[in-house]
């Protein structure tokens, strides 16, 4: 590629980032959309050493490895970075993008706390939609999207582009809501109001729902005779470093919302030459069920 053509790419390139950010911003006006990145930069002020620890045994355990030496690693939806840290801190080369701008941001802010001018770790504004830049990305050992994809507004195209970054042979990471049939319904009227209303008065979605969430657990806690205590150990139990209340308030408004059953998501890959390795579902509750497959090699033998 001469000068010329890198200039017209490069321009043509932030016209695309502009007109994404500028449908991004319409999306969130006219609350069709949840701003991710915002409730992530909050996320990033309780962030410490032992959150990134907890990331980075979720990634080994689902991944069943104790490093990420020498592999490649595509983060698809990067929120807060954390993963993408995790990923970095395990040895792997990192790319991360998003969506949405404020996630990129705070994904850049850890790049910048931790791995600052670091050329094994990439970050770009991007969306898993967009076929076109993704085929700039090529294949990688490790594409991992955990409670992405059914945010797109287009979850089927969304699992079949992420599928296509997978090298033969890779792995294929990914957590993707629970369907509850009529519950799950029922959550999207609730995320649908709640982004609608104005930002002042949000509270009067988030702390019912909030109650309806957690309720249970806590009077559990309470009679046992350990208040709060799945509360205050959640960084631990969600096994990936995250906030209870961060997780709350991305639940309640988390917009576009789709949901799959298991069985679901298994076949599309499977139709696909890809092979479950590893399955942690939420127990038919709502949440994240979440699967690892492995993309077959063309000398792989099926039987």
């Amino acid at each position: 590629m001469n000068c010329e053509e890198s200039c017209k790419m490069t321009v043509k390139n932030r016209i695309e980032i502009r007109n994404m950010s500028s449908r991004h911003a319409a999306e969130i006006q006219a609350g069709n959309r949840f701003r991710f990145g915002e409730n992530w930069s909050r996320f990033l002020t309780e962030l410490n050493e032992s959150r990134i620890l907890q990331a980075e045994r979720s990634l080994c355990e689902m991944l069943d490895v104790t490093t990420l030496q020498g592999k490649r690693f595509l983060d698809i939806g990067s929120g807060s970075g954390l993963l993408s840290l995790a990923a970095r801190r395990l040895g792997a080369t990192v790319h991360s993008f998003d969506f949405d701008p404020q996630s990129v941001d705070c994904t850049t802010e850890l790049k910048q706390r931790y791995f600052p001018n670091d050329n094994g770790w990439t970050i770009e504004q991007g969306s898993v939609l967009d076929k076109p830049y993704l085929e700039t990305l090529g294949q990688w050992n490790i594409v991992y999207s955990w409670g992405v994809l059914h945010h797109t507004g287009n979850l089927l195209q969304a699992l079949d582009h992420a599928s296509d970054l997978v090298k033969d042979g890779g792995n294929l990471f990914i957590a993707i809501y629970n369907d509850q049939g009529r519950t799950s319904r029922v959550w999207l009227k609730v995320k649908r109001a709640y982004n609608r209303l104005p930002r002042g008065l949000r509270w009067l979605i988030l702390w019912p729902a909030a109650i309806r969430l957690w309720g249970p657990t806590t009077l559990r806690d309470l009679a046992m005779g350990r208040p709060f205590h799945t509360w205050r150990n959640y960084s631990q139990g969600s096994m990936r470093g995250m906030s209870a209340w961060r997780d709350v308030v991305d639940w309640v408004g988390g917009l576009p919302f789709e949901v799959a059953t298991p069985e679901k998501i298994f076949n599309f890959y499977r139709d696909r030459g890809f092979q479950l390795q590893q399955l942690k579902t939420c127990a038919g509750g709502h949440g994240c069920n979440e699967f690892v497959f492995r993309k077959s090699r063309p000398t792989d033998v099926t039987q």
